[in-house]
């Protein structure tokens, strides 16, 4: 009658450790993969929650500047939670030559109601102060618009328009030759549609 074997001490202990050891990693890697979803879920509802806030789209350059600022998230994650949003249908995405802009959905709004307690106050708070501090100059930089497209015959469209305190100041519409001059129009009525505004009041009276 032949006598099993037993495994060495060490042997058992060292499979005992090796058998612990890979539960640890896959438990931490369930974890880390919880918290990644909850992380995404709560960036989400910071953007939700900063579209609400305001009456205008904000840029995905605004948005970026104060979630990255304050240290919430990575840049890719942020880019994540926007485009998840906006292919759920809860922010609407509108791209004007290089530039997103975004806003809240009827859709977004719901879940925001529904889930915006979520968000804990400090945040709240340092979005308040955020918009409290910077809203002129965000309407600002959205009170002008410059945009081209290729004409129907030729050249160029290339589309301007200012406001000041939500009020159309001007609004024109010129054909160039070619898309470099139609991008440097775009480029240069960011700084120069007062002036130009100013110019044409003064031709034109």
């Amino acid at each position: 009658m032949s006598v099993k074997s037993e495994k060495p001490i060490t042997n058992v202990l060292l499979d005992f450790f090796c058998n612990y050891h890979k539960r640890f990693q896959e438990n931490i890697t369930f974890k880390r993969r919880t918290l990644m979803g909850e992380s995404l879920t709560l960036y989400k509802l910071i953007v939700l929650y900063m579209l609400e806030k305001v009456d205008f789209p904000l840029t995905n350059a605004q948005i970026s500047g104060f979630i990255l600022d304050k240290g919430y998230t990575t840049y890719f994650h942020l880019q994540q939670a926007l485009s998840e949003l906006t292919e759920s249908e809860l922010i609407h995405c509108e791209t004007i030559r290089n530039s997103s802009y975004f806003s809240i959905t009827k859709s977004g709004e719901q879940t925001l109601e529904y889930f915006g307690k979520e968000i804990p106050k400090e945040i709240k708070g340092e979005i308040a102060e955020f918009f409290k501090n910077n809203a002129m100059e965000i309407k600002e930089e959205l009170s002008t618009f410059a945009n081209y497209y290729r004409g129907e015959k030729e050249g160029y469209q290339v589309r301007c328009s200012a406001k000041e305190k939500e009020v159309p100041l001007i609004e024109l519409t010129m054909t160039v030759p070619t898309k470099a001059a139609a991008e440097a129009v775009c480029a240069s009525w960011q700084t120069k549609n007062k002036a130009v505004y100013e110019k044409l009041l003064d031709m034109l009276m």
